[in-house]
């Protein structure tokens, strides 16, 4: 048993660090195109855009969004405006009163209702373009911003390039500044924006589309077999179903839209499960064709570690599951995989690196470095859940990441009626997983394998603050909850 337990930790090991690796990889490649820049051609026409805005119970954010989207710089008469709204609470009221106010201003704005949720924002997406006007559709979801010359600054690379099926915007912040939480979110999303996406695409590698502050040749998306729902993450499905039909995608890391950051630890784990598992079913669903696709072997190769990336959090749970009886049994796999361990430096770096790109104050930003360390590792097994659902072929609804429109430190959250108070059961696995991890400190402390203790550590800490911050903004969300049934009561009782 214990040889099995090695060469099973071995496996899960060189393909953690396999994955770990190549962050270095494209941090190199980064550097190596890094001051490549696409500048914008001169804008020839001005051709017909659909904006498109899919809603669901957005109630605190849709008005800054239909607001910032009837700004954008473009001839009324080339601009058509479609509020894509599902919602199921008030959120329709505030949407009616946004949607008749910028009409009565002559913006061509108008509401677009599906009588369900179908096939959820792909559905939605799907059913607003058989009815749209545009040869462009532009993408924003409801926490973000598009700055007023987004499409000047978008559709030029459109128009220039008939190959160009998509132009991807960087995300920006709105709130990065909010909470320790919202810091450690930055500085992740910063290191796929400024880093690896920047890489993709200058070294000619397949990229994707990441859902929002975007827009699409209409062409593109209906040659590419249009939006389909049958994933979590539409958005990297048809960016490589387009790119696997001969489609080029480009990214724009000098325009940027900015976008509200989760500030509750809930919808940062929902976030990142519907990542998760949308990225591994696509993988299943075009992983074949992906990898027998007329491509060099090179591009190939890294278009399937992109889709499979998050197969790390598996990886990283079977490690400290078979780590601890390892070291009490004092069974130790050969002396050559200690040079696994400089595979951690990938994760560092490229996050230092997207930091240096954007900003002066990127020193003080990295401050945030360890706290991010701990939660990437405290959500694994949240994430290996939503990795084995996709591997079984296991369906389960799209979850929403709330908003609560929180920009200043002095906003709230928790007494808003989209704050989430149920604990999830997973929390106790977690909690597990981390007291699975102090045991095995004090094996290693009682042991004298003092060496492995601080990578117990950062699992032990990791586990344990997610389980806290899960447990804590559970409370906090209550009162939001209690708010929603005062609410709702209250609407009973004047109906």
């Amino acid at each position: 048993m214990p040889s099995l337990i090695i060469v099973v930790y071995i496996v899960a090991a060189v393909l953690l660090a396999a994955y770990s690796l190549n962050t270095v990889v494209l941090t190199a490649l980064y550097l190596r195109h890094r001051h490549r820049r696409y500048l914008p051609p001169p804008l020839s026409r001005f051709p017909r855009v659909t904006v498109q805005l899919p809603l669901y119970n957005e109630r605190y954010v849709v008005s800054r969004l239909i607001n910032a989207a009837a700004r954008l710089d473009w001839p009324r008469e080339r601009l058509e405006i479609q509020v894509l709204d599902d919602s199921a609470d008030n959120t329709m009221r505030i949407t009616q009163a946004a949607v008749r106010h910028w009409q009565r201003q002559g913006v061509n704005i108008h509401l677009v209702r599906r009588e369900d949720r179908a096939g959820f924002k792909a559905g939605a997406l799907a059913h607003g373009l058989a009815m749209a006007a545009g040869e462009f559709i532009a993408i924003f979801d409801a926490d973000f911003v598009p700055p007023p010359d987004f499409l000047r600054r978008t559709i030029p690379h459109l128009l220039a390039d008939p190959a160009l099926g998509v132009v991807q915007a960087r995300w920006g912040h709105l709130n990065d500044d909010y909470s320790l939480l919202t810091r450690a979110e930055a500085l992740a999303i910063d290191a796929h924006f400024l880093v690896e996406q920047p890489a993709r695409d200058r070294s000619g590698l397949y990229l994707n589309f990441n859902g929002t502050a975007g827009v699409w040749r209409r062409k593109c998306i209906e040659t590419s077999g249009g939006w389909q729902a049958d994933t979590l993450s539409e958005d990297v499905d048809l960016s490589y179903r387009a790119q696997l039909a001969g489609w080029r995608l480009r990214y724009l890391p000098h325009v940027v839209v900015p976008a509200e950051l989760p500030p509750q630890i809930h919808g940062f784990k929902n976030q990142q499960f519907r990542w998760a598992k949308g990225s591994i079913q696509t993988a299943r669903k075009l992983g074949r064709s992906l990898l027998t696709h007329d491509a060099p072997l090179w591009l190939r190769l890294q278009g399937f570690i992109h889709l499979t990336g998050y197969l790390i959090h598996p990886l990283m749970v079977s490690v400290l599951l078979l780590l601890v009886p390892m070291i009490m049994t004092r069974s130790h796999p050969p002396a050559v995989l200690a040079y696994l361990s400089l595979a951690t430096l990938g994760p560092p770096l490229v996050f230092a690196v997207a930091q240096h790109a954007a900003y002066p104050n990127w020193r003080r930003r990295m401050l945030s470095f360890p706290l991010l360390a701990l939660i990437g590792a405290g959500i694994a097994l949240s994430n290996t859940r939503a990795v084995v659902e996709a591997l079984l072929g296991r369906e389960t609804p799209f979850q929403r990441t709330s908003k609560f429109r929180v920009e200043d430190r002095d906003d709230q959250w928790a007494d808003k009626s989209y704050a989430l108070a149920a604990v999830d059961p997973q929390v106790f696995g977690e909690i597990a997983l981390a007291a699975y991890g102090g045991l095995g400190i004090l094996a290693a402390w009682h042991t004298d394998q003092w060496f492995i203790i601080p990578y117990l550590l950062l699992y032990t800490l990791g586990f344990g603050l997610v389980a806290f911050l899960t447990l804590r903004h559970s409370r906090q969300g209550m009162g939001g909850v209690v708010r929603t049934l005062l609410s709702r009561s209250s609407v009973a009782e004047n109906t």
